[in-house]
């Protein structure tokens, strides 16, 4: 869909070729009718998404792989490594300056190379073993090094595969997709503390390596097998997938998204070349709008590179702390699940995004209030849940930034790069210095969800006043609804 205030100085023409060009579209005929195409296109919506349900277990061991260093931290990490002051917190932030750097060259790449099966994989087999070196390192400057180069690699992931189910799902399908992949950093969390729980109780001294050792060669491993299997399992692009798919197939899923985007933005975009879709987004102020906006929503979630350290003030021994981690997230895993679903039903954004944030809020004031501990964790339950806003904030980026591949591509790496500037802010948000209250911290952590529920409420009122161009446009020219963004 073009872009209503950015429209090309071919104006009315273009927008009369794109649709005549979608108006002599052949029909279903080619696949046998309009109810056969139904049950064609049935058949591959579920073996995509079968394929593309590993997704969601990389999406897992990648948020692992970057935050077992908070679960390490438990079991000597520190001490063995003699870290002193903010150093610990360097090696957290440290990650986000690769992530950063790395997000937007590499969704280029993979829309240049139209090969997530191979390109995915292959990172994940180099993260998967720098996370195993993680564990032989012995002092600040190995463990800095080690650190770094995981978020260069890992900056390939989420962005990469969300730019992949673009290519495959029309609007309509895209949001609870992207919910069910976003889930995965949820399920993390949660999976996440139980499998370190059990290493570092388990693995202390086995072959004379400390138990924070074996949970980097674990959790490393396991990544390596898995993206081992995802070379044979994820799909490429619709126009390069040919092992898992029927002619007939291919044809459809490059119909769907042909008659979902329009002839005329793909074949324009991509003619221009690569570089034009970086200009593109990057001359769009509503790119950097959102990309303002989930910076701050992500410092109001840095909590979650902390939890373990959350979860310890309230009392208990490292192990059952490790295990109280768990229910939190599970519970947000279920309420991100029902928000986004709801959102996608009813087709309103901003309402579903501020609602766990102001929960949050709560949540973040309970944390300052008081010291009791089953209130305390309750409010572990209220901060996480606010991921729900989180993940839906991710689908209504796909609703509101124009469809061209190539400058999708870009938008889509751009704001979650830009977004982990907020990782960065936040890895020094929570000194032990104002340990075990943290009430600074949660002020902070109150403002930046405030202010991104602003931004939210301003960019919403911005959709609608387009929706209401669109409306008048089409009132003009006596053509009947047609898209409309979701606010």
């Amino acid at each position: 869909m073009m872009d209503v205030d950015h429209v090309p100085g071919k104006g009315h023409d273009e927008l009369g070729i794109l649709e005549n060009q979608l108006a002599n579209l052949p029909g279903d005929e080619e696949f046998g009718g309009t109810e056969r195409r139904k049950k064609l296109e049935k058949k591959l919506i579920r073996k995509l998404d079968l394929r593309m349900s590993i997704l969601i277990i990389i999406y897992i061991l990648n948020y692992i792989d970057r935050n077992n260093a908070s679960a390490a931290r438990l079991r000597g990490f520190e001490a063995d490594l003699k870290l002193k002051g903010q150093e610990f917190n360097t090696l957290l932030s440290i990650l986000y300056v690769g992530y950063i750097l790395m997000q937007i060259p590499s969704n280029m790449f993979l829309n240049y190379i139209g090969k997530p099966s191979i390109y995915l994989p292959v990172c994940m087999i180099i993260w998967g073993t720098i996370s195993c070196l993680t564990g032989i390192t012995n002092n600040f400057i190995g463990a800095l090094l080690t650190r770094f180069f995981l978020g260069f690699v890992e900056a390939a992931f989420f962005p990469g595969a969300l730019f992949l189910l673009s290519k495959w799902y029309t609007r309509k399908e895209l949001g609870v997709r992207t919910a069910m992949l976003s889930c995965g950093s949820l399920i993390s969390n949660a999976f996440g503390s139980l499998i370190a729980s059990g290493i570092l109780s388990g693995m202390e001294g086995k072959r004379g390596h400390a138990a924070w050792r074996w949970l980097f060669y674990i959790e490393g491993a396991l990544t390596i097998f898995v993206a081992i299997c995802a070379i044979f399992i994820l799909p490429d692009f619709p126009s390069t997938s040919r092992r898992w798919l029927s002619e007939e197939e291919v044809r459809l899923a490059e119909k769907r998204m042909t008659e979902d985007v329009g002839v005329g933005d793909e074949t324009e975009t991509e003619g221009s070349g690569q570089t034009q879709g970086l200009i593109m987004a990057m001359t769009d102020w509503k790119v950097w709008w959102l990309a303002i906006a989930l910076t701050s929503m992500v410092v109001s979630l840095s909590f979650n590179a902390f939890f373990p350290t959350l979860s310890a003030t309230m009392g208990y021994d490292r192990t059952v702390t490790l295990l109280l981690c768990a229910p939190p997230w599970a519970f947000a895993t279920i309420v991100a699940f029902a928000v986004t679903r709801h959102s996608d039903r009813v087709g309103e954004r901003f309402y579903h995004i501020a609602l766990p944030l102001l929960f949050g809020i709560v949540g973040f004031v309970i944390a300052v209030s008081t010291m009791n501990t089953a209130a305390r964790y309750v409010s572990l339950f209220l901060m996480a849940q606010s991921y729900a806003g989180f993940i839906t904030f991710l689908a209504w980026i796909s609703n509101s930034i124009p469809r061209p591949p190539s400058k999708r591509a870009v938008a889509l790496a751009f704001i979650n790069a830009f977004s982990q500037l907020g990782n960065i802010a936040g890895s020094y948000v929570w000194p032990k210095e104002w340990d075990p209250t943290y009430r600074y911290s949660y002020a902070i952590c109150i403002s930046t969800n405030g202010l991104t529920i602003l931004m939210c409420y301003v960019f919403k009122r911005h959709l609608e006043s387009l929706n209401k161009k669109l409306e008048a446009k089409e009132e003009e020219e006596g053509r009947p609804k047609g898209f409309r963004f979701m606010s």
